[in-house]
């Protein structure tokens, strides 16, 4: 990501990444301000809606939002879980109530910390 943001700073100023520059960027790029992007939204908000917060499998998340397991696994995930949005159990991945929350989404099986 952070090429991608001194690529939009090459192309659209001096070069230099400054505060108004790596926001313009992030906003284009489509990443929250909690540093999600696309992907990371749509995997949380699958995990939300399709699967009621999981648990759920990595391997069904991944054939549900078209990205390779091991990419999930290894530059989505990790985040993920930082943040607490993201649970990791044996039986599979959960979204916690603070991905709920930041998405504005009620969780209809009750508080998941």
């Amino acid at each position: 990501m952070l090429k991608r943001v001194r690529d939009f700073a090459e192309v659209k100023g001096d070069g230099l990444v400054s505060y108004d520059v790596a926001k313009d960027a992030l906003t284009l790029l489509r990443v929250d301000p909690r540093g999600l992007d696309t992907i990371d939204q749509k995997l949380l908000k699958t995990i939300m809606t399709s699967f009621r917060g999981g648990p759920v499998g990595l391997d069904t998340i991944s054939a549900s939002i078209g990205e390779e397991r091991e990419t999930i696994e290894d530059m989505h995930e990790p985040y993920l879980l930082q943040i607490g949005f993201l649970q990791r159990t044996p039986r599979g991945r959960l979204a916690t109530q603070l991905a709920y929350d930041h998405f504005g989404i009620k969780n209809e099986k009750g508080v998941m910390e």
